[in-house]
């Protein structure tokens, strides 16, 4: 019984402490989400053109395949 007093303790004062907290409006969540997404589409770009010239360049210069370094210095032209 005491631990089911200690449960139901912990619950109220759960609840006590969630009433405190500053929740954000509609907009600010809307704003961060689209913050969030932003940042991962750019960091998701970033990564897999990282990706796509490491790649070419173990292609090329260590596996002797072909190499399509013509492609990677055309996309920053």
């Amino acid at each position: 019984m005491k631990f089911l007093n200690k449960i139901i303790t912990f619950l109220k004062e759960v609840r006590l402490e969630m009433k405190k907290v500053n929740w954000p409006t509609r907009d600010e969540t809307v704003k961060f989400t689209l913050t969030v997404l932003g940042v991962s589409v750019a960091v998701a770009a970033f990564l897999g053109s990282l990706d796509f010239i490491f790649n070419d360049l173990l292609s090329c210069f260590v596996l002797k395949g072909q190499c399509n370094l013509s492609k990677i210095f055309q996309l920053f032209q």
